[in-house]
């Protein structure tokens, strides 16, 4: 069964109707569910699960690489990287989720929105939401992972936001040598520039990338770009 909507956009219209009606998000979760044919959201989020992009892109990973996930706000690229999370862990993979804009609960509540019980996954999956967040505190925190771990960074453009912090591109060299040499994958989420004109192209790429400071991109092995459930994954030559 086909959904009506990507999945983030149902759980935006649960939290709408929510609001409007003053109804509990699971009973708003549910109307919506079954509104697209399915007895509960947790099994409507487990057939989404299913068809995500990330089980086709995920094989395609390779321990070492760099991956660039990018989307303007709402278009699930947040979704997108705990789906690519998911999709390693249930391959026996560790994942590793940092995060400097949401808390714990937030990475939680959004694992649940997508179908995945955060309590399957308890001894894969590690959310860190510290606000010292930078590539030395992501090596050191993972300096005893072991190889084909996902290591998931939310977002790149905040990680060079303290003054303490290296420039961008050191962060970025250094988690880029440190992936390679211990075998994870490192995968950021980033924001899109506002110029990004979706009638021009259907999705946003490398030129699209917000960049308050410079960035040689060239770093990242691969990229994945979402808009309006269309996405776009691209392997460096």
């Amino acid at each position: 069964m086909k959904l009506s909507a990507p999945i983030y956009h149902l759980k935006r219209r649960a939290k709408r109707l929510s609001r409007e009606q003053g109804i509990p998000l699971h009973d708003a979760l549910d109307r919506v569910a079954a509104a697209e044919g399915f007895s509960a959201w947790s099994m409507l989020a487990g057939k989404a699960a299913a068809m995500t992009p990330a089980n086709k892109l995920f094989p395609q990973f390779r321990p070492g690489d760099l991956v660039l996930v990018g989307a303007r706000p709402g278009q699930g690229k947040t979704l997108m990287s705990l789906e690519l999370a998911v999709a390693a862990m249930k391959s026996g993979h560790r994942a590793a989720f940092f995060s400097l804009e949401y808390t714990e609960k937030d990475v939680l509540d959004r694992l649940r929105a997508i179908g995945a019980d955060p309590a399957q996954f308890d001894k894969l999956l590690e959310v860190d939401c510290s606000d010292a967040i930078s590539a030395d505190y992501v090596v050191k925190q993972m300096v005893t992972a072991p190889r084909g771990t996902i290591v998931v960074i939310d977002y790149l453009q905040l990680l060079d936001q303290r003054r303490e912090n290296p420039d961008l591109t050191v962060q970025v060299r250094a988690l880029k040598s440190f992936a390679r040499d211990k075998g994870l994958i490192v995968v950021f989420i980033s924001q899109i520039d506002r110029s990004y004109d979706p009638v021009t192209k259907p999705c946003p790429d490398l030129g699209d990338v917000r960049l308050p400071n410079p960035l040689d991109l060239n770093l990242f092995d691969k990229t994945c770009f979402l808009n309006n459930s269309e996405v776009q994954f691209r392997a460096a030559s």
